[in-house]
């Protein structure tokens, strides 16, 4: 899906429009190109400002004014973006989503925003509002009413401006085919699907696909993840994303992603209350395919591989039981003791196979893998479990300047020999059950990573999901993980 209005830049004000867009800030007030605009026309906006109870022109404060005869648009959106100073990189993209919901409420369909704010502002400004305005409309009747359909965005420097907004674009891409994928019912999203949407997808971009078939699984030892979708009516994929933008043969970086279409629980099924937001526990793969969408349209020159494991974790006469054993291609055995803690044995294969094909210098996961990482740091923050000091800094930096939070969690020798198994290598519970289930799991995957090779996991099960709108998206899929992956490839990699 893309944004569902067109945007120019121009640097005078063209016929038509229903609405005028100005900002307003709380040090300075109307913005002086608004100004100049309500003198000329009487004066009418700065009198309903005046008047204007509780307005402060905070970020996410929102008027809609019907202006007078004599105006040249028949209503004028002021948008608070709170303390100018502070309108820098993430605050700006905040601001900028927030206003999406104004110009909602308006519902004009022509809207000409009179842009004063320096080119470093208005450009991530635009960006965020963007980011706000996705919508899936795909399974609903359309809106009878009017919608958005175009933002003039008028500027002195509206070259430059088109071309600072224009850079997000790749990135605002990736997030969105990253919330499509997720917010896509399980009946139209099983793992062949999956994978035959992202060779369609990416394969035209210029991502080189492989997919893996259950019988090359087979043939290959991808026991673990076999397994897990031997309950389900449609078998497992993996799907392996190449794009090769840098000179030379070096080694690349790994991006894997965990992909269970629909997850059940298995034999251990899950309670019936909330099971259907269980379709995304595939965020981990749309944010990496997501990724690989953003570097593949940016042209990064990064060599980066992005591979999905895909499977769907049902119930039936033909599911994985706990107290089975499984080989996965690594070599180690697993004991299964949940069927749950399904999402471990999947991208462990993945990662076995990424590492022994492709030698990367640096390895990062993403994953729903864990409520206990939801009870750890809510919705706010991705917990990371990182192995190498200078990979978390690099991460972290991304982090802040993509807005997508991380909290580096412990990574403990504990933890990874509490994984290890009785009768087997491993077992994929911790012995002391649920206690530190987010730390567990990382330390199960820990076993499956190539001595001397920087990783990190990062648990997105509270982030790729939201049951609320937020600043840069509404409720429901919010396609975490590809702003910070698109970021942390073009600081480190390129």
């Amino acid at each position: 899906m893309t944004q569902p209005f067109e945007i120019k830049y121009l640097k005078t004000q063209r016929k038509g429009g229903d609405a005028v867009l100005l900002t307003y800030s709380v040090e300075n007030g109307l913005s002086s190109t608004g100004q100049k605009f309500d003198q000329t026309h009487g004066g009418f906006i700065a009198h309903a400002l005046k008047h204007a109870q509780g307005w402060t022109g905070k970020v996410g404060e929102g008027l809609v004014l019907s202006l007078p005869p004599g105006y040249p648009y028949a209503q004028a959106l002021i948008a608070g973006v709170g303390h100018s100073k502070a309108l820098n990189g993430n605050a700006a993209q905040v601001a900028g989503g927030k206003i999406w919901p104004l110009l909602e409420r308006s519902r004009a369909k022509h809207v000409v925003f009179l842009c004063d704010l320096p080119v470093m502002t208005a450009g991530p400004l635009l960006a965020g509002l963007r980011l706000r305005s996705y919508q899936f409309p795909k399974f609903k009747k359309p809106d009878a009413g009017p919608q958005l359909a175009m933002l003039d965005v008028v500027a002195d420097k509206h070259t430059a401006l088109a071309a600072a907004d224009s850079a997000y674009t790749p990135e605002i891409r990736g997030v969105f085919f990253t919330r499509d994928l997720v917010n896509e019912p399980p009946n139209l999203i099983v793992p062949d699907m999956f994978a035959k949407q992202l060779r369609d997808t990416l394969k035209p971009l210029g991502v080189e696909i492989d997919i893996i078939d259950e019988k090359k699984m087979a043939k290959l030892g991808m026991g673990a993840i076999l397994a897990v979708g031997q309950g389900s009516a449609h078998p497992p994929r993996l799907v392996v994303m190449r794009w090769n933008g840098a000179k030379g043969k070096k080694a690349p970086t790994l991006l894997v992603g965990k992909g269970v279409t629909f997850d059940t629980g298995g034999i251990s099924i899950k309670p019936a209350a909330g099971m259907e937001e269980m379709k995304m526990d595939m965020g981990g793969a749309a944010a990496v395919a997501g990724a690989m969408m953003a570097l593949a349209l940016r042209k990064a020159k990064a060599h980066v591989v992005g591979i999905v494991a895909l499977a769907e974790n049902m119930p039936s006469g033909t599911a994985y039981r706990p107290a089975d054993i499984l080989h996965s291609l690594s070599g180690k055995t697993i004991e299964v003791l949940n069927t749950d803690a399904e999402g471990r044995l999947i991208l462990a294969d993945a990662l076995t196979y990424g590492q022994r094909t492709y030698k990367p210098h640096t390895v990062i996961d993403l994953a729903t893998l864990t409520g206990a990482m939801m009870m750890a740091l809510g919705y706010e923050y991705c917990g990371a479990f990182v192995n190498q000091d200078k990979l978390w800094k690099d991460l972290n930096d991304a982090a802040t300047a993509s807005g997508e939070k991380l909290w580096r969690m412990p990574l403990d020798e504990t933890w990874k020999k509490e994984m290890e198994g009785s009768i087997t290598d491993l077992q994929n519970m911790g012995k002391n059950g649920r206690m530190a289930g987010a730390c567990t799991a990382a330390g199960f995957l820990e076993h499956f990573i190539e001595d001397g090779t920087a990783w990190a996991h990062l648990d997105i099960a509270g982030t790729a999901w939201s049951k609320v709108d937020g600043a840069l998206g509404p409720k429901h899929a919010t396609g975490y993980g590809v702003r910070l992956l698109n970021r942390w490839v073009a600081d480190t990699q390129e």
